[in-house]
């Protein structure tokens, strides 16, 4: 697969399969699976739950310079963690950093974007955290998700949604518009898929 990932200058990179590339993801992975949903460089955007960054760093390299991110995560030593890597691999992105609940208020300015990447599993609740998330997003804002295709929880990931369940939530939720971007095998629960879903 060719993408074009942004930074100082725009690059081409060549990517493997996913089942090119065995079965640790790395960051050409966490890449691949949001590409598809982040078309442009630059713009606001969040990634909610985003422990030590992997999917941020994703989002830096596809954002690019004129980007801005907004890093929430409810560990301190997690964002501590992504800041030092950020640092050393994409110094010239804008991302702040807020330890804060992403179910509670935050002051945030309105968002082009928002990813959730193995955040939406731990809700149970999953339409308020969802009507919190699109209060955040700019009239035809996208959220792009990554879960587990599959509706099995066990104690690591308690409350999964298949790509199925999640067409119907994201409908009843009031995003217009759903998309499967693509899958990646998961050697934990089988298979990842990322979705993209777009406010009105």
């Amino acid at each position: 697969m060719i993408g074009i990932i942004p930074g100082a200058k725009r690059r081409w990179y060549i990517y493997p399969a996913f089942g090119e590339i065995g079965s640790v993801m790395n960051h050409a992975d966490h890449v691949r699976l949001l590409c598809d949903g982040v078309t442009e460089t630059g713009g606001t955007w969040a990634d909610f739950g985003s422990g030590r960054g992997a999917f941020t760093l994703a989002l830096a390299d596809l954002i690019g310079l004129d980007g801005t991110i907004y890093s929430i995560d409810r560990s301190g030593e997690a964002l501590r963690d992504q800041e030092r890597e950020m640092k050393a691999r994409f110094p010239g992105v804008t991302v702040h950093y807020r330890r804060e609940d992403f179910n509670s208020p935050m002051k945030l300015p309105a968002l082009d974007g928002v990813v959730m990447a193995n955040a939406l599993h731990f809700q149970r609740d999953k339409e308020r955290t969802l009507g919190v998330v699109q209060s955040y997003l700019k009239p035809h804002g996208k959220l792009i998700l990554v879960e587990y295709n599959t509706d099995r929880g066990n104690t690591w990931v308690p409350y999964p949604l298949s790509f199925d369940v999640w067409l119907r939530l994201a409908q009843r939720c009031g995003f217009s518009e759903t998309r499967l971007l693509t899958r990646a095998p998961s050697s934990f629960l089988g298979e990842f898929y990322s979705a993209v879903s777009w406010k009105p």
